[in-house]
């Protein structure tokens, strides 16, 4: 879902769940006197300053619009719609992203005196197709939401010229698809992890590079990630010794596939599945006394909940890594002033929500479309979409590491990785180079045909036809 690159389908929280069913920097006014004049001008420099985010200046302000522009835009609002799973997942984490950036942003003055209204479309697992189809009967576009089948939907949402700013994609097809700007980058035709793995296998754990293996979901999308890594590995230096599938359904003993992993010699394991189902296979790893030089355990399982699930036992024993693909870890939002500000917000505006890896990669979402839509004299989706592929080096305020919008077909520039310990997650000694990232990017470009994303002249339309 990203470097905000693609992520391998299960960080947009898909085969988490899939296979779980087996189970505004502030400013001081002077107070010099009580005229009109001063009062004003603490005024304007309250707003200026609740207008601003990271490093992004009057991301939301007022104004005076009249009429309507668009489908999904009146003069006084604009419709959202935010893509979610949550019907299958029970994770509201991109509703509410969606709920705290309109509450700041509208409290600023909306986009240009327009309050954003975020309009759920819950496509739970399957309904992909179905949502996009209401989506496109009143929604301006789509933003900061993510479904993962969105491979479903890509025809109809091309076919009606709906533009789409997704806080993660999900599969090939929809991936770097036309009418569609991702905050984190599509990466295109290239590995996403690739710099990641270069690093496990060529500098932290070399011993490991001729003994790598690989877990997946017994699912189409986790099977697609598993070619790519048969390609890519060897690619890199490695060799992948050993891969296996474990059914969608769960595993009541993972002591077979440890027992496996243990007598192929595997040293480092990349694991494409839910964090739970991992969680129980390093215990038994641990239990046997079997330790793999590293675990790659995809970054679903970034968060508080496999720390919980693994046991100080496990991650005390094993040493798992997640790459957050250029987002700066919230875990360290004291050293970071945009990402403090988001933890701000969500305390201000709900302070009941988690702020998690995919509800940083909408907030940037958010804040590319309206730094976008901000510039538009007229608001349209031609507009809009247009401004948003004219950033080179977007941020989102401080948010990421920047990435170039320009283009799909681009490797990922920078990554970070982190480390799961028995007190919680923290940044691996990955050697960052560019602040908190680590931006001498290997690129690997595949050659294997895996798909590649619809355009509009797949479905008969063109540029000319979006209004």
């Amino acid at each position: 879902m990203s470097r905000m690159r693609r992520l391998r389908c299960l960080s947009v929280g898909v085969l988490v769940t899939t296979l779980a069913m087996a189970g505004c920097a502030s400013r001081s006014n002077t107070t010099a006197s009580n005229s009109a004049t001063a009062t004003a001008a603490g005024a304007s420099s309250a707003a200026a300053s609740q207008a601003d985010f990271g490093t992004l200046k009057n991301v939301c302000k007022p104004g005076t619009p009249t009429s309507s522009t668009s489908q999904g835009v009146t003069a006084t609002e604009i419709k959202l719609g935010v893509f979610t799973d949550m019907g299958f997942t029970k994770n509201p984490e991109l509703v509410d992203a969606a709920k705290v950036f309109a509450a700041w942003c509208n409290a600023a003055g909306g986009i240009d005196g327009r309050k954003i209204v975020p309009v759920t479309r819950d496509a739970a697992y399957f309904a992909d197709a179905q949502q996009v189809l209401a989506s496109c009967q009143s929604d301006f576009a789509d933003v900061g939401g993510s479904a993962a089948l969105d491979d479903l939907g890509v025809k109809n949402r091309l076919s009606c010229l709906l533009p789409e700013f997704p806080a993660q994609p999900g599969q090939i097809l929809s991936t770097g698809a036309d009418l569609q700007v991702i905050a984190g980058g599509a990466s295109v035709g290239y590995a996403p992890y690739a710099d990641f793995y270069s690093w496990l296998i060529k500098e932290a754990y070399p011993d490991s590079a001729d003994a790598v293996g690989v877990i997946s979901g017994d699912s189409p999308i986790t099977k697609v990630i598993a070619a790519q890594l048969a390609e890519q590995i060897p690619a890199l230096g490695g060799k992948l010794s050993y891969s296996d599938l474990y059914p969608a359904t769960g595993v009541s003993d993972w002591t077979p596939y440890a027992q496996s992993l243990k007598s192929k010699k595997v040293k480092g394991l990349v694991f494409n599945g839910d964090f739970a189902s991992l969680a129980k296979l390093e215990q038994v790893l641990t239990n046997i006394g079997y330790k793999l030089d590293w675990i790659d355990t995809n970054n679903n399982a970034y968060g508080p909940a496999f720390i919980k699930l693994a046991g100080s036992a496990a991650l005390s024993a094993q040493n798992n890594f997640a790459d957050i693909s250029g987002v700066y870890p919230p875990e360290k939002a004291a050293s970071n002033p945009a990402t403090q500000q988001v933890v701000d917000l969500y305390s201000k505006y709900d302070p009941g929500a988690q702020l998690t890896l995919p509800a940083l990669r909408a907030f940037s979402t958010w804040l590319l479309f309206a730094t976008a839509a901000s510039d538009c004299t007229t608001l349209t989706r031609t507009c809009v979409y247009q401004n948003a592929m004219k950033q080179t080096a977007w941020t989102g305020g401080g948010l990421q590491a920047p990435v170039d919008l320009t283009t799909t077909a681009k490797a990922p520039a920078c990554f970070n990785a982190e480390k799961a310990t028995a007190t919680g997650w923290v940044p691996a000694d990955f050697k960052p180079n560019t602040g908190a990232y680590r931006c001498d990017s290997v690129a690997y470009k595949f050659t294997g045909t895996y798909g590649k994303p619809l355009t509009l002249a797949d479905v008969g339309k063109t540029m000319a036809d979006v209004k």
